[in-house]
């Protein structure tokens, strides 16, 4: 069959709690402002997990079959019929985000933040946000980025998590001969990690409770590591910058204690919804500056850019590859963060 008469496609699907299945879909109509993508990679990403094993990511609850995946890469298989977008044939990363109109004050020039924001994979609103995982995506042309000519879509299968630390690790300032803590060496952790690294920080100090991840840590630029369950090595950092990824209030409390007095914490990693014990008087008396970081923007031009001429190494984070087709394998893999950093699933 012909890309002018795909009808359906290969997808993964996550239906409800424990119910992940690899099903033929329909393929929606493109648009004219719409793209035919061939999927060649997509990450498994931590919320992706948790519909498949909750039902949930935080608040956002499964009311209906949904195709997961955001973190995905490919080629385009039909160009928008309006002329947006990148050319037939072209390699493309894909900025899963579409800003909100929904009432509600933001900076303007930080779009991320627009209330009402969907984005590729979500369940926060009803219809939900359909994913990418699936052998064709129909994706809105502006989602599309080009990739540079010598960057292979394997090497930027980890583009989108990349821009999510790239955004991060730009809320904490300058890093030039600063010290950096990062709590959590899962994929986002790591990936920040190799971001501070390119930014000139001069010691980067990752935790972990497991070994492969702060082996990977070690890969991509961190200095040294130290288990999580060491608290004093943790507090004894005292780190100019902090950056929280593990989403637990324990790893958030091993960030307030690692930081030095006057430093930064970043939050990357999200915590469950509804109230939280937090260090907060420690954080008052240490004049701590508490900074949210959520998904990325413009920032994932920055990452092509610095995956393809080679100053931002993330190689060693993608640890498993797998077929589409054995998704159900490379969930299960992926949930186990004692065996694995970032898991690809192949759609090409």
């Amino acid at each position: 069959m012909t890309v002018e008469n795909l009808e359906t496609t290969l997808a993964v699907v996550a239906h409800a709690k424990d119910d992940l299945r690899v099903e033929q879909i329909p393929l929606p109509e493109a648009q004219q402002n719409e793209t035919l993508v061939r999927i060649a990679y997509g990450g498994i990403c931590g919320s992706d997990l948790h519909y498949w094993l909750a039902g949930a990511a935080g608040e956002s609850v499964l009311r209906a079959p949904m195709v997961l995946g955001h973190e995905v890469v490919g080629t385009v298989a039909r160009a928008a019929a309006d002329g947006s977008g990148p050319r037939e044939g072209a390699r493309v990363a894909v900025h899963p985000g579409t800003p909100g109109t929904a009432p509600g004050r933001y900076p303007p020039e930080r779009p991320n933040l627009a209330p009402g924001s969907t984005y590729l994979g979500s369940a926060a609103h009803v219809p939900h946000t359909e994913g990418a995982f699936s052998e064709f995506a129909v994706l809105p042309s502006r989602m599309l980025r080009e990739l540079p000519a010598g960057l292979s879509l394997r090497d930027a299968a980890l583009t989108e998590p990349a821009s999510v630390a790239w955004h991060a690790v730009a809320r904490a300032g300058d890093l030039s001969g600063k010290r950096v803590l990062v709590i959590g060496a899962g994929p986002i952790g790591s990936l920040v990690v190799a971001v501070a690294h390119r930014a000139g920080a001069s010691e980067i100090v990752a935790v972990d409770l497991h070994d492969k991840p702060l082996e990977i840590a070690r890969a991509v630029g961190a200095t040294s590591t130290i288990d999580a369950r060491d608290a004093d090595a943790i507090a004894a950092v005292e780190a100019d910058a902090v950056f929280e990824t593990s989403g637990n209030h324990n790893g958030f409390a091993s960030a307030v204690r690692g930081a030095a007095r006057g430093g930064r914490v970043v939050m990357v990693g999200l915590l469950p919804p509804g109230p939280q014990p937090a260090l907060v008087s420690t954080a008052i008396t240490r004049e701590l500056d508490l900074l949210g970081s959520f998904r990325f923007d413009a920032e994932i031009d920055d990452v092509i850019a610095a995956l393809a001429d080679g100053s931002l190494v993330v190689d060693p984070i993608a640890t498993h590859e797998f077929a589409a087709s054995d998704a159900l394998e490379a969930f299960a893999v992926a949930r186990d963060a004692s065996q694995s950093g970032k898991v690809l699933l192949r759609f090409d």
